[in-house]
């Protein structure tokens, strides 16, 4: 059976600069079993009030960003969608209790691409986006997790891609003069250990109130919907968390990727 996975995947431009994380992402793929499919739960995927399921057979792709370099704009994620995928995700959430929706006209953001095209870049194996609610909590999303959890055992890999740390006012001091390797703040560093220690513990109930709880939440979330991700890989995999990276980016970036597997 195939994990379940939270990738951080930071600033857009990892694609095409040499960061730690870029290289972790390259080798990913070679340490899973092949998906007949991928679906990645983006933080910039939002939608309010439902959930929506990208359902189109050739998604675009999106160059959600500014102010970066050409090679980026030029770059293309042209893997397939899988209409059929779509439909049985929103079936199944349905089931669940959530309201979701198919939608199309939608293409690839770079939450998804981006990780995509460094650990999938031949873009053979079909894609599709599931959106987070930047009006909902973290006990929201790991529902929407359980509600995807049957997929990892049908040859599914479940991506939460977003940030475990994400300040974007204290990033751009940094990114505006492309000072990647800045020294890390205290409390950048303290939240992502405290994070990691409970994700590797699996303690469920502590992550949930992770806003009344760890340390530094709100200076290294100033809104949720970068972490949303992370609660609906966890929910899809359950158990707890293994480690597959850790590097920091421009300072205040946690870059940090987990694996979650059920106990067979």
């Amino acid at each position: 059976m195939l994990p379940t996975l939270f990738i951080s995947h930071g600033s857009p431009d990892i694609a095409i600069a040499g960061t730690a994380a870029t290289a972790f992402l390259r080798d990913l793929a070679a340490s899973l079993p092949k998906p007949r499919a991928i679906v990645v739960a983006s933080a910039h995927f939002e939608a309010n009030g439902g959930v929506f399921v990208t359902g189109d057979a050739r998604p675009e792709t999106i160059h959600d960003f500014g102010g970066f370099a050409r090679e980026l704009y030029e770059m293309r994620y042209p893997a397939p969608g899988d209409p059929k995928l779509a439909a049985t995700i929103v079936e199944g959430l349905e089931d669940a209790g959530f309201r979701a929706k198919v939608l199309t006209g939608r293409g690839f953001d770079h939450g998804a691409w981006v990780p995509l095209i460094l650990a999938f870049p031949e873009a053979a194996i079909p894609v599709v986006e599931v959106s987070v609610d930047p009006g909902k909590d973290a006990a929201y999303h790991h529902r929407l997790g359980v509600a995807l959890s049957q997929l990892p055992e049908e040859d599914v890999l479940v991506i939460g891609s977003g940030s475990l740390t994400h300040n974007l006012r204290e990033a751009f001091t940094h990114l505006k003069v492309g000072n990647r390797t800045a020294a890390v703040p205290d409390w950048v560093e303290a939240f992502a250990v405290w994070m990691g220690e409970r994700l590797a513990q699996g303690d469920v109930e502590a992550l949930l109130d992770y806003r009344d709880r760890a340390p530094f939440a709100r200076e290294n979330h100033p809104t949720d919907e970068h972490l949303m991700p992370l609660f609906v890989a966890l929910g899809a995999g359950g158990g707890a968390a293994r480690m597959l990276h850790q590097s920091r980016d421009f300072g205040v970036l946690a870059m940090e990727a987990f694996a979650f597997e059920r106990a067979a």
